[in-house]
C-alpha cells in the first residue's frame, strides 16, 4: 500500500471573524513600504499582509475592531477604508 503524502494547506486568520482558514480562501490585505494599503487579489504583492474573508462582513468587523490598524501598526484613514471596501465588494462579486 502506498501512502501520499498530503500537502499542508497554509492557514491564515481573518482579521473579522478571527478564525483559521485556508489561504485562498481569503483576500489579502497589503502594505507595503511606501505605506500604502491596497487589496492584493494576486497574492504575491510586496509588504506585510493581513487577512480578511472574502466577505464585507467581515471586513467591517476588522474595521470597528481597528485591527487592520494593529496588524499595520499605522492609522488607516476612513477614505482608504472606503476604497478597501469598494475592492473587497468587486472581488466578492
Amino acid at each position: 500500500m502506498v501512502w501520499l503524502k498530503q500537502k499542508k494547506l497554509p492557514l491564515r486568520m481573518c482579521l473579522g471573524c478571527q478564525e483559521m482558514k485556508p489561504k485562498r480562501e481569503l483576500t489579502r490585505i497589503v502594505k507595503n513600504k511606501e505605506n500604502e494599503i491596497s487589496v492584493d487579489a494576486t497574492g504575491k504583492k510586496q509588504g506585510r499582509g493581513a487577512y480578511v474573508c472574502k466577505s464585507v462582513e467581515c471586513f467591517e468587523k476588522a474595521r470597528k475592531g481597528k485591527r487592520l490598524e494593529k496588524a499595520f501598526e499605522s492609522k488607516i484613514g476612513e477614505d482608504i477604508y472606503e476604497i478597501l471596501k469598494q475592492r473587497l465588494e468587486d472581488i466578492d462579486g
